[in-house]
C-alpha cells in the first residue's frame, strides 16, 4: 500500500457536482493499493498514520500526531498511486489491486483507521470521479509505501 498524507485545515470530496464529504484540520490521505497487500499492510499504516507526529504543539514545533489534537480523517482511494512511468509516455497501473481485492483493503484499511481514531472517518466513493479539494496546512506532505519501510 502507498499513502500520500496531507496535514489539512479542511478538506472534501464532491461527486457529480455534490459534496459528498469534508473534514476540517486533519489528514487527508490518499490510497493506493496494489494486488500483493495485506491486513499486514493496513496494521503498519494505520499504526504508523495515527501516530505521526506532524501537527505543532504549542511551541510550534511538529511534536503531536492527529490522535493528539483530536484531527479528523479524509481518506480517498487512488489506484494511480501505482502508475509506473518506467516505459513510455502512458502509466501502466499492472501492480494496482484488481477491484474486488482493492475495495475490501480499502474498507478494512478505513475501518482500522476509525477504530484507532475512535471516530468515524470520512471517504470517498471507491471508483467513483471525485474532485478533492484541500487546503494543506505548512504544507505537510508525507508519502509511506507499505513495501518500502524508511
Amino acid at each position: 500500500m502507498r499513502v500520500v498524507i496531507q496535514r489539512v485545515i479542511k478538506s472534501s470530496v464532491s461527486i457529480d457536482s455534490n459534496l459528498y464529504s469534508a473534514i476540517e484540520k486533519g489528514l487527508l490521505i490518499l490510497v493506493g493499493i496494489e494486488s500483493e497487500d495485506s491486513q499486514e499492510d493496513i496494521d503498519f499504516l494505520t499504526k504508523k498514520i495515527l501516530n505521526l507526529r506532524i501537527f505543532d504543539d504549542e511551541n510550534g514545533v511538529m511534536n503531536k500526531s492527529v490522535l493528539d489534537i483530536d484531527g479528523e480523517i479524509l481518506c480517498v482511494s487512488q489506484f494511480t498511486l501505482h502508475a509506473s512511468t518506467k516505459k513510455g509516455n502512458r502509466p501502466s497501473y499492472i501492480k494496482a489491486a484488481k477491484t474486488d481485492k482493492a475495495i475490501l483493503l480499502y474498507e478494512n484499511f478505513c475501518l482500522n483507521l476509525s477504530a484507532g481514531l475512535n471516530k468515524k472517518i470520512k471517504t470517498g466513493k471507491f471508483g467513483a470521479d471525485m474532485k478533492v479539494t484541500l487546503i494543506n496546512d505548512g504544507p505537510v506532505t508525507i508519502i509511506i509505501d507499505s513495501k518500502n519501510k524508511e
